[in-house]
């Protein structure tokens, strides 16, 4: 692994991403939108209960399907084949995207909560940058999952197909309808499984609790391994060409 080569990597997708802008602006409008579209059409009240949760769901859906697509396009294009045909590891592939994918994250998950905690009026009982923190981690981990997951599909409907298939059962299972303790037994391990349970369950804390709870820690830690994790997963399995 060479941090030039990840350097360079990042520095290229980035300035890919800079002419495209509808690219940029299905990351950074269409999240503002459907958290305002929220703060629309529900009480105040639900929406203090419910738009930390969709804080952190809305940004890894979205950072999930641009991730999973631009990579794909990469190696169903030859680009990956041409990059890593030259002194070029898997890992600085995936870490250079992962950076740039990243910093787009990161400004993503800043704006976002940027108009829910100024215009929206979002008012939570923890403290403002833990939840910033947890939505800018979430982020993150919708790109690392967009990267491991890019290796399974060989077309960009495909890649779009993979949206509910790996993101409606954490949805369903994370305990945003309910209480995860009253699931089934193995629904209830299941959910134990998927990293988008700790971010709702964090987002839970912090809309509870005054103070950062040990379990909120616990939950970010989780999600910091799973993002790393997969990033590891998605050099393993990536492949050079789409067959």
């Amino acid at each position: 692994m060479s941090a030039r080569v990840t350097s360079a990597t990042s520095q290229r997708v980035l300035r890919q991403l800079r002419h495209d802008p509808r690219t940029v602006a299905l990351m950074l409008v269409v999240p503002c939108v459907l958290m305002a579209l929220l703060a629309w059409v529900v009480s105040a009240e639900d929406f203090d209960n419910y738009g930390p949760m969709l804080l952190g769901i809305f940004p890894l859906m979205v950072m999930f399907l641009i991730t999973s697509v631009a990579t794909l396009r990469e190696r169903s294009s030859g680009t990956l084949e041409r990059l890593l045909s030259m002194p070029m590891a898997k890992l600085d592939f995936l870490l250079g995207y992962g950076v740039a994918f990243g910093a787009a994250a990161i400004a993503q998950a800043l704006l976002v909560c940027g108009l829910c905690f100024g215009p929206l009026g979002l008012d939570v009982a923890g403290p403002v940058w833990c939840v910033v923190l947890v939505g800018v981690l979430v982020a993150l981990l919708g790109t690392s999952l967009g990267l491991a997951v890019s290796a399974l599909a060989r077309t960009e409907f495909q890649a779009v197909q993979f949206l509910p298939l790996f993101l409606l059962p954490q949805l369903l299972l994370c305990g945003i309808l309910g209480p995860r303790d009253e699931l089934p037994p193995l629904a209830e391990f299941l959910s134990a499984l998927l990293p988008l349970t700790y971010a709702v369950d964090a987002m839970q804390q912090l809309t509870r609790y005054p103070d950062v709870t040990s379990q909120v820690w616990r939950d970010i830690a989780v999600i910091v391994g799973f993002t790393v994790g997969l990033l590891f997963v998605g050099a393993a399995t990536l492949r050079r060409r789409t067959p």
